[in-house]
């Protein structure tokens, strides 16, 4: 059926087989969930407060708890896969988060729901990184195209969430909130069991490092919880505290080698250590920049959170309007063109506002400016992803998965930092009327200075996929 197909730009997709496609869809499962998930509670937070009579104050720990929890548990990801599989793990995950939904629907208090919360949390902190590495075990050299088109339904997870949210709401209990996962979790369990191959074959006998384990775990979740209390002084102490021991981590694993929670030998090898720096900076500049226009429009420019968020529109349209041509554009051009000419793209877009920032908010600037910001970030992650995974042998997946998500973690929280500090820090020191303006001029350029560094590191990928080769660990 296949004989005799023409050597055309399609006819890598006409190599993959049929299975890989179906491997990606249910695995996307996984990711789709949790981010609608994250979107539907976080826009729900003030209704849940009164709901269940609370402060806003305590209430956002329904958020917060969950992401430190699903912090906590992502360096097991290598180790787990390695002892129990792939499909075991991935069927454990969603079984217990769908557990973890209904549990959250019968909550009786706002404590109650954070804790339900926080195990939910624990349960999907896994099924983001085991996609990434399902669909890369699947698709190999051709993930950036498999993962571009299974990444819209992701990208359109903020864009539905608020929609089912307001419906929930206005019509039924807020429990459904959470209810709502339970049909979606067992569909996605009988897709796992039915379409998932087995690779109960590829497990080994690796022992936990418990002292790593240990050391990383709780290091990261201080860093992420301090990052975002820096005008707090327990925020101070716990990010220097997560920093002190994500370096003692450090420390012990250069000690253990392969034995070590996570194998920084992975880390010798150009390329992915090349796509992990590059993977750090793009993902930081993405959430610094989710940080900054937003509070720029209101604080700045004067403008309601209603109109803030149609005028944010046009960023995750150019995404979406990317993505699915990534496999296609990295098979033309290659790794580094796609990837750099992406870094590049989002460093002009973001130029003007700059611009803004010192003339006022100009409309027809903005929204070309957002658009092309979209299409830009969305061309530096895939490639070098697909760079990045190439580069290991298919047995050290499992650990770069694991490396490359605390390395994407972290780049968002370290960079949001960043910016703000250095906002702060301009906004005291010239509080006049022009200030606010001012200081978001500076904070843009710094913005800026993030996306170039950004574009020297795609710079340095490998020209092309073919050029890459697994490296012996």
């Amino acid at each position: 059926m296949q004989q005799n197909a023409p050597e055309t730009a399609d006819s890598a997709d006409d190599r993959l087989d049929p299975s890989v496609w179906k491997i990606a869809g249910v695995a996307l499962f996984g990711a789709l969930l949790a981010q609608l998930d994250a979107t539907i509670v976080n826009v729900s937070l003030s209704s849940l407060a009164t709901e269940l009579n609370s402060s806003l104050s305590t209430v956002q720990w329904v958020t917060s708890g969950y992401l430190l929890a699903l912090t906590l548990v992502l360096p097991l990801n290598g180790w787990l896969v390695d002892r129990i599989g792939a499909k075991a793990l991935y069927l454990w995950c969603f079984s217990a988060f769908t557990l973890c939904s209904a549990l959250c629907g019968l909550a009786w208090s706002a404590p109650s729901l954070i804790g339900f919360r926080v195990l939910q949390g624990i349960s999907g902190g896994l099924l983001a990184p085991m996609t990434q590495m399902m669909i890369a075990r699947a698709a190999g050299k051709h993930m950036a195209r498999v993962a571009g088109y299974m990444a819209v339904p992701v990208l359109l997870a903020p864009v539905l969430g608020p929609m089912i949210a307001g419906a929930i709401l206005q019509y039924a209990s807020w429990r459904w909130l959470f209810l709502v996962n339970l049909p979606v979790g067992a569909i996605a369990l009988l897709l796992v069991i039915l379409f998932l191959p087995s690779d109960r074959h590829e497990t080994t006998r690796r022992s936990l490092d418990w002292f790593g384990l240990a050391l990383l775990s709780p290091g990261l979740v201080l860093f992420l919880y301090g990052s975002e209390r820096l005008d707090q002084m327990v925020g101070r102490v716990s990010l220097a505290g997560g920093f002190a021991m994500m370096a003692a981590f450090l420390w012990t694993a250069r000690q253990k080698g392969g034995d070590a929670l996570i194998d920084l030998r992975l880390f010798k090898g150009k390329v992915f250590s090349t796509a992990a720096v590059t993977q750090f900076l793009s993902n930081g500049g993405m959430f610094a920049g989710q940080m900054l226009i937003p509070a720029f429009l209101i604080q700045a420019c004067g403008r309601t959170p209603g109109e803030m968020g149609w005028m944010l529109a046009p960023l995750g349209i150019g995404m979406m309007l990317t993505n699915p041509f990534m496999g296609m554009l990295t098979d033309r051009f290659g790794i580094r063109h796609v990837s750099a000419g992406g870094a590049l793209l989002t460093l002009v877009a973001t130029l003007p506002m700059v611009f803004l920032a010192t003339h006022g908010l100009t409309l027809l600037v903005l929204i070309p400016a957002l658009l092309l910001r979209g299409m830009g970030m969305s061309g530096v992650g895939l490639p070098s992803l697909t760079a990045a995974y190439a580069s290991v042998d298919p047995r050290q997946m499992p650990m770069a998965t694991t490396s490359l998500n605390i390395v994407q973690r972290l780049g968002g929280p370290t960079m949001t930092t960043l910016c703000a500090t250095f906002l702060a820090w301009r906004m005291e020191a010239h509080a006049s009327g022009h200030a606010v303006s001012g200081a978001y001029a500076w904070a843009f350029l710094i913005l800026c200075g993030l996306h170039a560094l950004t574009f020297l590191g795609a710079s340095q990928l490998p020209r092309r996929l073919e050029e890459v080769t697994p490296r012996e660990g």
